[in-house]
């Protein structure tokens, strides 16, 4: 009696069809049961707050809700069942927190700072430059190249060669 009372109201004009007599009867009977249903509405700023016992009553719930037509379900119930299933919780948090680029920035600018002072240091006291890196050496591997005809196709003895050979 109770039920055809629910499916009159959702039925305005003439007799409830066994099918909204149907849907009632399951919307009273998991209500009746589950006593403590926890709003769907806005469920992406309740989740983290609900514990594991309350977030899986949830999910349960929407899964029975699911299981019904999706034109009957309300547009909360679809957003929630959206978040659970694929929202940034759980495994899909994002590891970094908003803001952590310039920290990340900052400390990278630091490492390179620290790579230019250790190899400005080395420069400083590392004394003379090899003597194959004066100008006068790089210029006799040139003529040494010529007279040995390196790399006759593309290098310093081809035809038409306009660099500068073993200079640097």
């Amino acid at each position: 009696m109770n039920t055809l009372r629910v499916a009159r109201t959702l039925q305005p004009r003439g007799l409830a069809s066994s099918q909204m007599v149907a849907r009632a009867a399951s919307t009273t009977a998991h209500t009746s049961a589950a006593s403590s249903v926890i709003p769907v509405s806005n469920i992406e700023a309740q989740w983290e707050t609900l514990n594991s016992k309350e977030q899986t009553e949830v999910y349960e719930q929407l899964l029975e809700a699911q299981k019904r037509d999706w034109k009957t379900l309300s547009i909360d119930e679809k957003k929630a069942a959206y978040y659970i299933s694929f929202g940034p919780h759980g495994p899909r948090k994002p590891v970094d927190e908003p803001g952590s680029g310039l920290k990340v920035f900052g400390l990278t600018m630091a490492i390179v700072g620290a790579a230019g002072v250790a190899f400005a240091g080395m420069r400083s006291f590392g004394g003379e430059p090899p003597k194959t890196m004066t100008k006068e050496w790089q210029e006799a591997s040139n003529e040494l190249a010529r007279e040995e005809k390196q790399n006759p196709l593309t290098g310093i003895t081809s035809e038409g060669y306009k660099g500068k050979g073993h200079v640097a």
